[in-house]
């Protein structure tokens, strides 16, 4: 259906605003296949306003119905994998893994550095007052959160 076609009809609906239905108007005294155009959807409109519309009977969906409810149910359709397949796609890559790791401790040289470490350090600098305050601060705030939410859990298990 082209732009004309479709104005036209909105035209004949009385679907457009006063400049769109000014325009129209103007396109069909000016034109004359316009003109001819929408002479011949008139027509179809005429026609199609006279057609009565069929209904259906009052018991049709009564019979549909019950023609659905004398229907088998669908049985849901279900394949069976082989599961050699499975544990054999599982096999691969498990020894696959297993090759890798392999080739890398066959080439690999378990040596250790030498570290030395001096575990002697002043405590006396890192636990201050300050730092005790903090962590109590911190399991305080951890605390309530977890008492909010056990108290929370426990009211919605009361409402249901």
């Amino acid at each position: 259906m082209n732009t004309i076609e479709q104005q036209l009809w909105d035209y004949i609906d009385g679907n457009l605003d006063e400049n769109h239905r000014n325009i129209i108007e103007e396109k069909i005294n000016t034109d004359p296949t316009i003109r001819l155009q929408y002479e011949e959807l008139l027509q179809f409109n005429l026609t199609f306003s006279n057609l009565e519309l069929e209904e259906p009977s009052m018991s049709f969906t009564r019979n549909v119905m019950e023609d659905v409810a004398l229907l088998p149910a669908p049985i849901s359709l279900k394949t069976k994998v082989d599961t050699r397949i499975i544990y054999g796609i599982g096999g691969f890559f498990v020894l696959s893994i297993l090759a890798i790791l392999g080739f890398i401790a066959y080439n690999t040289k378990f040596t250790m550095p030498s570290f030395n470490f001096d575990l002697a350090f002043d405590t006396s600098k890192i636990i201050t007052p300050t730092t005790i305050n903090i962590f109590l601060f911190v399991d305080l705030i951890i605390g309530l959160v977890f008492i909010d939410y056990f108290l929370r859990k426990k009211s919605l298990k009361k409402q249901l």
